[in-house]
């Protein structure tokens, strides 16, 4: 798939363009039937959201079934200071004039493609309200600065990224919100699984390299129960295997892509640090 990325004042999204002849498909293991699901729901034109921890394949399984379906998709990263409007769409003045500009999720309701909402839960309260009339029989999008509703393509899709170790109780989403969309529910992949990945990803690690790491990864996200805050993810697996593969030591790679990315404390680190060592020094 080829990618552009634009940007409407303050909110950055990448357009993900329909695949041409002989593109390569985005790689993705399945775990399970995600595929299918997705499927039926595309059929269907539900909405869906796609659950699990930071780093366990959920965007990459977004690419690879927005390629399967060949539609374009449009991905906005969500963050607290996304509003509205940088969603729908504003009045910009260029010269004497005042233009109206469409933002990503009005153009993906135009064009029929799958609009991507990841992190959903950074996102500010009145962004998650202008999605509701596009998550229910009305299948709408309401432009109030216009005083116009547009009615959905039809084969606009709308998907929303949602990690529950993020939640809290002033940032989260409304049960109201959350049962407008079928759910699938990601974890990190089984070992045999996440063995071929970083084998896939990163060409020329070892197979022993691979299970070492992967072990590792194991490991540490049991510490997620002692004050670790995030689990330890495949994406960061792949970043140390890379970095071995550009040369650096395995200790210290390991260091750098799976013990300090994730935390600042100094017994977590240590700890983590000896079940590298376990397997590295």
């Amino acid at each position: 798939m080829k990618t552009a990325t634009s940007r409407v004042r303050g909110v950055e999204h990448d357009i993900v363009q329909m695949p041409q002849v002989g593109d390569v498909s985005p790689y993705y293991e399945p775990q399970g039937n995600e595929v299918a699901v997705f499927e039926a729901a595309y059929k269907r034109r539900l909405p869906v959201m796609l659950k699990g921890p930071t780093g366990c394949g959920k965007t990459r399984f977004l690419e690879y079934m927005a390629f399967q379906l060949k539609r374009p998709l449009v991905t906005v990263s969500c963050h607290e200071d996304l509003t509205s409007s940088d969603l729908v769409g504003r009045f910009l003045l260029e010269g004497a004039d005042t233009i109206w500009h469409d933002g990503p999720l009005t153009r993906a309701v135009k064009t029929g493609a799958i609009c991507y909402l990841d992190e959903i839960v950074e996102a500010r309260t009145d962004s998650t309200v202008v999605i509701h009339s596009l998550t229910d029989h009305r299948r709408k999008l309401t432009i109030e600065k216009k005083g116009q509703e547009i009615d959905a393509h039809e084969d606009f899709m709308l998907v929303i990224s949602y990690n529950p170790g993020y939640q809290t109780v002033l940032k989260d989403l409304k049960p109201s919100t959350k049962q407008r969309f079928i759910a699938i529910n990601f974890d990190f992949p089984p070992e045999e699984v996440e063995r071929k990945i970083l084998l896939r990803e990163v060409p020329g690690t070892k197979p022993e390299i691979a299970q070492q790491l992967v072990a590792i990864g194991r490991k540490a996200r049991l510490l997620k129960d002692h004050g670790l805050e995030e689990s330890t993810s495949t994406r960061a697996l792949v970043y140390a295997a890379s970095m071995m593969g550009a040369g650096l030591d395995p200790v210290v790679a390991c260091q750098v892509a799976m013990v300090n990315p994730i935390t600042d404390d100094v017994e977590l680190s240590d700890a983590l640090m000896e079940i590298v060592n376990a397997h590295f020094a």
